[in-house]
């Protein structure tokens, strides 16, 4: 193992453990006296799933624990994928970290800047990942439920920049929007899927959708909505997952 190898394999840990410290903290302390949470229940964005959604972010920083984990192993550490990607994933980190504090200290408009480019950053590690040859499971997994929570939360973030800058919707309702927005991301969760034969993207979308259904019940055009694309996902994710294993003739 060389030494660049171990240096960026070291920073890539280091970020990560204050990804997690300043999150963990964020909610604990709470950062500026207010949890996550509280902060985004100010803002009555229709895309928000129900609070039970985000524990999906428990999901992801396992994943990627679990990833770098994996990367102690000799046969994976020195492999192409990770010092292609290893860069990428710290700058991830420090912009998971940057949002964090923006949003507790209520930077908002700060906080689409970076919610933006940690969704290019992910967008161009996942791409590093996909052309990269040696690749596995394990490689793709924590990046493709990442990225695919990063494109919902980019999403959210807009909306509530928006609403903090009081714009007016061009004359178009919240619900049309938000309507707009659910087909518009079922259409990019499927081309996406389909583009890198990566299902986890599509079930992670139907995830924060079936959760946008929940928490918009009062609004039966948008939970109306949510719950036709969420099924049109799960339908989607079945039939190709049928195919990919069907024996080729």
């Amino acid at each position: 193992m060389n030494k660049k190898v171990i240096m960026l394999y070291l920073f890539s840990v280091l970020s990560y453990i204050l990804m997690i410290v300043v999150n963990a903290a964020a909610n604990l302390l709470p950062l500026n006296g207010q949890t996550t949470g509280e902060i985004s229940n100010r803002f009555p964005v229709l895309f928000t799933p129900a609070g039970y959604v985000f524990s999906i972010w428990s999901v992801i920083y396992l994943l990627l624990a679990v990833w770098l984990v994996y990367l102690l192993f000799p046969k994976s550490v020195n492999h192409n994928v990770f010092q292609k990607t290893g860069v990428w994933f710290i700058l991830s980190s420090l912009l998971n970290t940057a949002w964090i504090i923006l949003w507790h200290y209520e930077y908002f408009n700060l906080t689409i800047v970076v919610m933006v480019g940690l969704l290019l950053t992910l967008i161009i590690l996942y791409s590093k990942i996909q052309q990269s040859s040696g690749r596995n499971l394990l490689d793709r997994l924590p990046f493709s439920v990442y990225l695919a929570w990063i494109s919902v939360a980019t999403i959210v973030n807009t909306g509530v920049v928006l609403l903090y800058n009081d714009w007016s919707g061009w004359g178009l309702p919240d619900v049309t929007w938000t309507v707009i927005l659910l087909i518009g991301g079922t259409l990019l969760a499927i081309g996406f899927a389909m583009k890198n034969e990566d299902l986890v993207y599509s079930i992670v979308f139907a995830w924060a959708y079936i959760g946008i259904a929940v928490k918009q019940k009062d609004y039966e055009s948008v939970q109306f909505t949510a719950v036709g694309m969420a099924i049109l996902l799960i339908l989607f994710v079945i039939i190709s997952f049928i195919r990919a294993r069907r024996p080729n003739v």
